[in-house]
């Protein structure tokens, strides 16, 4: 006679706020999560102070047995987690799992990805998807094996990506919606009523590259369109960055909010022209109006405020 429904013991495993949306979808949903792991604490800001997770931070307030490893094959890590006696594992933006981990568990271990695999495996496929232009992403589950987001697919599903939305938003709808999926797959699970899809091994798909200072400097020669959704992509973090040339000063600003203004000229690529109100940088098809910007060591601001103390030269340029 099959199971209908399976007693479930989950240890969750999980770093930024991203994470604890979920974690707490599956304690409102009821389920008995014995143990939460997450990334140590970590040195941060001018005094070094130890910073903890949100999950950690979220774990703590209540009251779950929560564990923080450096190393993911100490063997006194491994005893811990198998004394939790979990039967299910799951991933939510933590780190890559060796095998004597993720194999543990009777009914395995699944991760949530941010993006409709297998397009967008890797580290940041939230700010991929919209630095690519894509109009679509979503949010998959998937039982873990060797590779990176590479297992069977569980379920899910798709997000319209709007034409001015930028990571933040985008990561904030995911998130939500990723709640929703987890519980959908933990009841799968708990019904024994799980059907996976391999994904498909031939696939060409595009991969969501760990962000770095390289990939994330605005390239002005590039088209107006891909310079817009490489700043919306990145913002509110990382940031999509540039060199700031006025008269002496070079400086490395960040860029947060643009908007498109289709329009020739004959200007040169990175020229500025400025007014009291408005900044523009000129490309190939027009400008680039800044909105939101962060000269170093001041705060992010909008562009009426920086321009009403700051001068900016004649020949000052992006580059």
């Amino acid at each position: 006679m099959k199971e209908t429904h399976r007693d479930l013991r989950i240890v969750f495993m999980g770093t930024p706020d991203f994470a604890v949306t979920q974690l707490q979808a599956l304690l409102d949903n009821h389920f008995n999560v014995v143990g939460v792991i997450t990334a140590p604490d970590k040195p941060a800001g001018r005094g070094r102070k130890l910073n903890e997770s949100a999950v950690k931070v979220f774990a703590k307030d209540k009251g779950l047995t929560l564990l923080q490893p450096t190393n993911l094959k100490d063997d006194t890590f491994l005893a811990e987690l198998k004394a939790l006696n979990a039967n299910l594992q799951i991933v939510v933006a933590f780190r890559m799992l060796p095998k004597v981990v993720w194999q543990m568990p009777e009914y395995g271990t699944f991760n949530l990805h941010a993006s409709l695999l297998p397009n967008y495996r890797g580290a940041a496929p939230i700010n991929w998807a919209i630095i690519n232009g894509e109009t679509e992403t979503g949010v998959s589950t998937f039982f873990i094996d060797e590779k990176i987001d590479t297992g069977a697919m569980i379920l899910q599903e798709a997000l319209a990506i709007d034409p001015n939305e930028n990571a933040g938003s985008l990561h904030d709808k995911l998130m939500h919606l990723g709640s929703d999926l987890i519980i959908k797959t933990v009841n799968l699970i708990a019904q024994g009523e799980v059907k996976t899809t391999p994904q498909p091994e031939d696939a060409i798909s595009k991969t969501a590259y760990k962000l770095n200072k390289d990939n994330c400097k605005i390239d002005w020669n590039a088209s107006i369109h891909d310079i817009h959704n490489h700043i919306r992509g990145l913002s509110p973090y990382p940031a999509a960055w540039c060199l700031f040339q006025n008269g002496e000063d070079s400086l490395d600003i960040k860029i947060y909010d643009v908007m498109k203004e289709m329009e020739a000229h004959d200007l040169s690529v990175g020229q500025i022209v400025s007014t009291k109100k408005e900044l523009k940088v000129a490309v190939k098809e027009g400008y680039i109006s800044i909105l939101k910007i962060k000269l170093p060591g001041k705060k992010l601001m909008d562009i009426k405020s920086l321009l009403n103390g700051y001068e900016v030269k004649s020949d000052a340029k992006m580059l």
